[in-house]
């Protein structure tokens, strides 16, 4: 499973409660029609923990997006799609800054467990 993970931040001017409602409403209908993904996933940022003996980075996120496809060839298919590049035009009203990372999962504690 290929995925590619985005950390989003919240165009400037724009609350936190503002970018989610935009977030979760508006880019679903278009990222659903995108061929080849097969799940998305938008995690909302609702509070940041900190460890004593590990410093934080100094990054602001508003959400992490996640799109999964079947493998990097699947991938490349969906971002070439015109389905696909209807997305960046929409991201453009909310998002201010994303860092785009292709990653690939390795599975150690599976979903079902004995």
């Amino acid at each position: 499973m290929i995925k590619n993970i985005a950390l989003l931040t919240r165009r400037e001017g724009l609350s936190h409660e503002d970018f989610v409602k935009h977030w979760r409403d508006a880019p679903a209908p278009l990222v659903h029609a995108v061929p080849g993904l097969r799940r998305y996933v938008q995690s909302h940022i609702v509070e940041e923990r900190t460890r004593p003996d590990i410093p934080t980075m100094d990054v602001e996120i508003d959400g992490i997006a996640e799109l999964w496809y079947d493998d990097q060839a699947a991938m490349e298919r969906a971002n070439a799609s015109p389905e696909a590049e209807a997305l960046p035009a929409d991201g453009a009203l909310f998002i201010g800054r994303i860092r785009n990372l292709v990653t690939e999962e390795k599975v150690l504690i599976p979903r079902e467990r004995a």
